[in-house]
């Protein structure tokens, strides 16, 4: 596997737009550089420059939508990747013995935030602050935890209720992660807010924008957290997760692209969740609030659970 690590630190740099446009492509036909190129893109920008993130996944999403190479600014700030985090990313791309499930491979991707360089924070409140999908969070209080027992007495068919289903049916916590384990309350203020109220609204966000617990929609919602308002956590767990495909499954690297890049797209055309006050339509049917909010439900070009059908016939 050192051999795959050693490609990727010298393609995880600011990259050349043009190359990685036309990477693209060469990717999801199987070259394996092509496919290090487009990794080292993503590590760099979701470890090393968060204002690199919207930069490098527009033009990954629109390389692999066939859509031309747009001119953007590509002045943008990062930090270095040190070699203790090269040796946390690579612990993380192995994984355990056993393989992940879905909260563990959570704490072990938030876990890499611990080897960043120091200035990491500054430049991600930073772009957080200036990300227009944000909302203006620094002005925005940490939401209190939802409380189930409001949900439960909402009708059947609402979203609240729907949600407390949700969560009661499969077992599911309310908000993911504990805000204190996970050191919330310590993050600079638009980074508090906006890490907090997405633990809180992720599942929200499942139901109102057509994304199944499946883990390829689990990927793709991900994507569409990205393009809605910057999120640092899924830029780091999509790409740890291409480049666990380029070393493990590169044959199905390009359904990771086009996953990748249609919710990508789908999280650029709907309206910024994050300005939603979701607590005002817990009442309302789904289909009426994305009728009144102007949503569209997530329509990929796989079935949802098709990592699971191939995963049953292995």
């Amino acid at each position: 596997m050192q051999e795959y690590f050693t490609e990727l630190k010298q393609y995880a740099v600011q990259p050349d737009l043009a190359e990685l446009h036309k990477a693209v492509t060469g990717a999801v036909q199987g070259d394996r550089q092509d496919q290090a190129l487009v990794c080292g893109a993503m590590i760099w920008s979701a470890f090393a420059s968060p204002a690199g993130i919207p930069l490098v996944f527009d033009v990954i999403a629109d390389a692999q939508l066939g859509k031309p190479l747009a001119d953007y600014n590509s002045d943008v700030p990062c930090t270095p990747l040190a070699e203790d985090f090269w040796q946390a990313f690579a612990a993380t791309v192995q994984g355990p013995e056993g393989g992940y499930d879905a909260t563990s491979i959570t704490v072990a991707v938030a876990g890499l935030a611990g080897a960043l360089d120091a200035n990491y924070g500054e430049f991600s409140e930073a772009a957080a602050i200036a990300h227009p999908g944000a909302d203006s969070p620094t002005e925005k209080n940490v939401p209190p935890m939802l409380a189930l027992k409001t949900l439960e007495v909402l009708p059947e068919g609402s979203l609240g209720r729907d949600l407390y289903s949700m969560w009661v049916d499969n077992g599911f916590d309310p908000e993911v992660l504990d805000r204190q384990a996970i050191g919330l309350d310590q993050m600079s203020p638009a980074l508090r807010y906006l890490n907090t109220r997405i633990l809180q609204m992720h599942d929200v966000w499942h139901l109102v924008g057509g994304y199944q617990t499946t883990s390829l929609h689990e990927i793709a919602i991900s994507s569409f957290q990205l393009a809605q308002f910057g999120h640092n956590y899924s830029a780091m767990f999509l790409a740890t997760g291409a480049t666990m495909s380029h070393i493990r499954t590169p044959q199905g690297f390009g359904l990771l692209m086009q996953n990748l890049a249609e919710s990508w797209q789908h999280g650029r055309q709907m309206p910024a969740f994050m300005a939603i006050e979701w607590e005002d339509h817990w009442h309302k049917d789904i289909a009426t609030v994305r009728s009144e909010l102007g949503i569209t439900a997530f329509k990929g070009s796989f079935p949802a659970d098709l990592l699971e059908q191939l995963a049953a016939s292995a």
